[in-house]
């Protein structure tokens, strides 16, 4: 064959592709299907998982989705805002502390989950030994240590500050090569066609520009959104969190997978949060993908 060589290079990709992507994907799609216990096998249920998760889950309806949409409206666009200002931020000062606090900021998403929920978990402690109702009784503002964790009030909004907190990924990095790789040029060019502000500037050159990055950067911001939302277990030690106050959708696919050991319906859910990815992945591309 002509191009055989580029096949050959290309082939491990595939095979890692297929094994990790695809093969979990139409299992998850076919299970979605069964009653599966993970004992017997799986047993032709049809569309029954579907029309129990839209008809009968009032955890799913009631708590689930709700809890999913306010996460996912805070850490997604606040999230992906943030890495761009900062992104942005960094881009205006000298390389030697640009790179030290591009390290600084980038190095919170490289820690584990569960790293991540000790460290949190000691500064929201619900005694007063935690650091948080340490500092506020101390300063006068509680008399009496509020419980953070475990708190249908306070959950949520721990759940946010964590995961902001360590969103600064590759995204966050693909911003900042994008913003330092553009042509210094077209800012002289906009100048002088009339561009008077830092934010017409943003608007008209930096986001145009850096269109690929932007995509990247709005695609990682997505799946980190849905991916992350198994803090809320971690941090209240808990599934299901206290009152669903911190109830995902990742953590209904873990409840009903790995606690009641019903695949087929965790599958169903799963392929809900696959769907909901893809179509938010859509829009990433509408509004910052290349015609070309």
């Amino acid at each position: 064959m002509k191009h055989r060589n580029p096949y050959l290079f290309l082939s491990p990709y595939f095979m890692l592709f297929g094994i990790f992507i695809v093969i979990p994907v139409v299992a998850a799609t076919v299970l979605s299907f069964t009653y599966f216990d993970a004992v017997r096998p799986p047993r032709f249920v049809g569309f029954k998982n579907y029309v129990d998760l839209l008809t009968d889950d009032e955890v799913f309806m009631q708590y689930v989705i709700p809890n999913t949409i306010k996460y996912a409206i805070f850490v997604g666009p606040l999230g992906y805002m943030l890495s761009f200002l900062l992104a942005w931020m960094l881009a205006q000062i000298p390389k030697v502390p640009r790179t030290v606090l591009a390290l600084i900021i980038y190095s919170p998403s490289m820690t584990s989950g569960v790293a991540m929920a000790v460290v949190w978990s000691i500064i929201f402690s619900g005694d007063q030994t935690g650091y948080l109702n340490s500092l506020l009784m101390n300063l006068g503002i509680i008399n009496y240590p509020i419980q953070w964790l475990q708190s249908p009030d306070f959950l949520m909004p721990v759940m946010i500050i964590v995961t902001l907190w360590g969103s600064m990924g590759v995204g966050f990095l693909a911003m900042l090569a994008g913003i330092l790789n553009i042509d210094p040029s077209l800012y002289e060019a906009a100048y002088i066609d009339g561009i008077g502000n830092r934010l017409q500037e943003i608007m008209y050159i930096t986001i145009p520009s850096m269109k690929p990055q932007m995509l990247f950067g709005a695609v990682m911001a997505v799946v980190n959104t849905f991916q992350s939302g198994a803090i809320g277990v971690q941090l209240s030690g808990a599934n299901p969190t206290p009152q669903y106050a911190g109830q995902l959708i990742v953590n209904h696919i873990e409840d009903y997978g790995f606690l009641r050991y019903d695949m087929g319906y965790a599958a169903a859910v799963s392929v809900v949060l696959l769907l909901t990815v893809y179509l938010l992945s859509r829009l990433a591309w509408v509004l910052f993908g290349e015609n070309d």
